[in-house]
């Protein structure tokens, strides 16, 4: 089953103020801007296997870190900029709809890094199924508590995404309920579509210009996605984070899918859990408390640690940046720059000493 990494990184300058990431998208066709400007995406190849991917994902993002030095830039790797006082969308036509439509909530957006996971279509209903489930594992990879200076949640990008920027279209970017067919899925597309388009039209937006920017396809931005490209069921649910926690997430949750290929996968059956003759899936109003869980308390409540170690991770292996960047309840903007720029260097680090083991 091949699968292919997409993180976002915060680009900074050298006193840690957030800046564009400009010769950082021509580093190679893998490497581009995001919507908001400071923020840079590096994709892999698809790959084969998670070594292949794990080597190809490092040595893309040395060769980008080599011009980050060159440019006097720093690629940090927090689910948020911590205090976003420089954070403005680039000028594009999808985005001048959607903030028409979401209106200032759309806002809360831009303050959002994160890493997605695709993996090659299989057995299309149990991998979306499973990774529905596998969305308390967004915990593991929590990598900044703070919005605009202010602790509010253990994953602040996933608080500010789902609960904030998707209030009033909650469909349209928070966790979906399992499914039984592929069709299904594809009706619920076709619904939030027409609800977007809808509410675009009543919002004063010719019925044309959305036609032309967005499709059924791309106008949720739910934690688990169906995706043309590849083509590959995503899964959105991680912050950006240190590339060592990346990989290991990925590598554990590609086992827990390689799994499904010889097992049955069971829905809405007790309260997880992964073992030889099944995987068995919470119900989805568990689910969902262990999802509300995961963003606010992270690895330290014991019902999600509990959970995941039932569904295959191994916890202890993970150390998720949120808790040793969120030691304060609040942070000014000059100490968000010293954050930014000391979690830059341990990107740095992190790479080269992931290169030296390789």
């Amino acid at each position: 089953m091949k699968k292919a990494i997409e993180v976002e990184y915060w680009v900074v300058d050298d006193g840690g103020e957030l800046t564009p990431p400009g010769p950082l998208t021509e580093v190679s066709q893998y490497t581009e801007e995001e919507f908001v400007e400071p923020l840079f995406e590096l994709k892999t190849p698809p790959c084969e296997s998670v070594d292949d991917l794990r080597e190809t994902f490092l040595e893309q993002l040395d060769e980008v870190l080599d011009v980050a030095d060159r440019s006097d830039r720093h690629l940090v790797p927090l689910g948020t900029p911590i205090y976003g006082e420089s954070v403005e969308q680039l000028d594009d036509e999808r985005s001048r709809i959607q903030n028409r439509v979401l209106g200032a909530k759309f806002d809360f957006a831009k303050y959002c890094a994160g890493t997605h996971v695709h993996f090659e279509k299989r057995n299309v209903v149990d991998q979306l199924n499973v990774l529905i489930a596998l969305d308390p594992a967004l915990a593991l990879a929590n990598s900044s508590p703070y919005f605009q200076g202010e602790r509010i949640a253990d994953g602040a990008r996933a608080f500010l995404y789902r609960k904030k920027g998707y209030e009033d279209y909650p469909k349209h970017g928070q966790l979906w309920e399992y499914v039984e067919t592929v069709a299904e899925w594809e009706r619920r597309l076709e619904h939030r579509f027409e609800e977007f388009k809808e509410a675009a039209i009543d919002a004063g937006i010719d019925e044309a210009r959305v036609d032309e920017s967005f499709s059924p396809d791309d106008t949720v931005w739910t934690p688990v996605r169906l995706r043309e490209e590849m083509p590959t069921v995503e899964w959105r649910s991680p912050d950006a984070t240190l590339p060592s926690q990346i990989v290991v997430l990925v590598e554990q949750v590609d086992e827990i899918l390689e799994a499904l290929h010889h097992t049955n996968v069971r829905l809405g059956d007790g309260a997880g859990r992964v073992t030889d003759d099944a995987i068995t899936l919470p119900e989805f109003d568990t689910l969902c408390d262990y999802a509300e869980e995961a963003i606010h308390d992270g690895v330290t409540s014991q019902t999600v640690s509990s959970y995941l170690d039932r569904m295959g991770f191994d916890v202890d292996t993970f150390d998720p940046l949120t808790r040793e960047v969120g030691r304060r309840q609040t942070v000014t903007r000059a100490e968000a720059c010293e954050i930014r720029l000391e979690y830059g260097d341990r990107l740095r680090d992190d790479v080269e000493s992931l290169l030296a083991r390789a």
